[in-house]
């Protein structure tokens, strides 16, 4: 039984910590947050110690890992914190706002012995893990073309102050695209060079763009090109795999009325409905792994290194708009 310290009580946490309570291998023995309601409630459902201090909380020997589920500018104080504490840690994409802060969080838990894993959750989902299996079989040969788009308007449920700040927040391709951008890299390999072109059009709300369009160049040849925006009166998830030896295409990737097509040159197709793939919940299933890597002593299912390319990619792709240029992702 995990000792879990709960991080950050929001819509984010209190989700995180509901499929924590589903899981027999882990107890929420504590809670932290700012916000005293968010706090309060989080004690009582969750039947753990409150505290309105990460450090203290941290202090806690009934804590053996922590759940990081605050904002992403408060991510590398606390989990370099929990690793100095000798805690393993979970935390939430984007693992933080550069890759300076990124590497200082690797290093601190290097030090530690202790597990890092990034909640790269889009992984999990039934049709990306999917489409990750089809690669892996060889159905569609060699990946060497990858493109996601990305688009829908405003932040609705999601709007909260910090999330219209380029500062606070990274920005579309940090804040909602560390999951496209990870996707992408988790089929195409080690990204290389980032081009990019943005826009703020419509959100006046916020101060970073609101469109953009980002051309990646992976080291073992292939590229890809990512269309984020929150500009968008119409919706849209979807992408498109080429390879050597045949296609995949997906359409509504979130949707269980969602679609994914695949052909191959040599003439085989098929199409599978998303809501007929089943598995476990996508958030249950990365909190388990991440578990499951403490319990097993094994490498975390999704360690820093992976977070941090990720923030790498937008990193660059924020640079090359500035400058209108290609730039390098900057690596380890």
């Amino acid at each position: 039984m995990i000792g879990i310290g709960l991080i950050g009580c929001g819509s984010m946490g209190m989700g995180l910590g509901r499929a924590l309570k589903s899981l027999e291998m882990a107890r929420i023995s504590a809670v932290c947050d700012e916000n005293p309601d968010a706090l309060l409630k989080a004690s009582e459902e969750f039947g753990a110690k409150p505290y309105r201090s990460y450090e203290d909380l941290l202090g806690d020997g009934s804590v053996d890992a922590c759940v990081v589920a605050t904002p992403q500018f408060a991510h590398e104080r606390i989990c370099v914190a929990a690793a100095n504490a000798g805690k393993h840690a979970f935390c939430e994409k984007p693992m933080a706002l550069n890759v300076g802060e990124c590497d200082r969080m690797i290093e601190a838990f290097k030090r530690s012995g202790k597990k890092l894993m990034i909640g790269q959750v889009l992984r999990f989902y039934p049709a990306f893990s999917k489409i990750k299996e089809l690669v892996e079989s060889g159905l569609v040969g060699k990946p060497f073309a990858i493109s996601v788009t990305r688009i829908g308007g405003g932040w609705g449920e999601w709007a909260r102050g910090w999330r219209g700040k380029m500062e606070l927040c990274g920005g579309l391709l940090m804040e909602i695209n560390s999951h496209e951008i990870d996707f992408m890299c988790w089929i195409c390999g080690e990204p290389k060079t980032v081009y990019a072109r943005m826009g703020r059009f419509v959100q006046k709300g916020q101060d970073y763009p609101d469109t953009c369009f980002v051309t990646i160049s992976f080291e073992e040849g292939a590229f890809g090109f990512l269309h984020s925006s929150n500009a968008s009166a119409i919706g849209d998830l979807s992408g498109k795999i080429q390879g050597e030896e045949g296609t995949i295409f997906w359409q509504d990737g979130f949707s269980p009325n969602g679609t994914i097509r695949y052909a191959r040159i040599s003439g085989e197709s098929g199409t599978i409905r998303i809501g007929e793939i089943g598995g476990e919940d996508p958030v249950r299933k990365e909190l388990r792994l991440f578990l499951e890597s403490i319990i097993e002593d094994k490498p975390s299912p999704i360690p820093g290194e992976e977070g941090r390319r990720a923030v790498a990619v937008a990193q660059a792709a924020y640079i090359s708009n500035e400058e209108g240029r290609p730039v390098e992702v900057e690596g380890r």
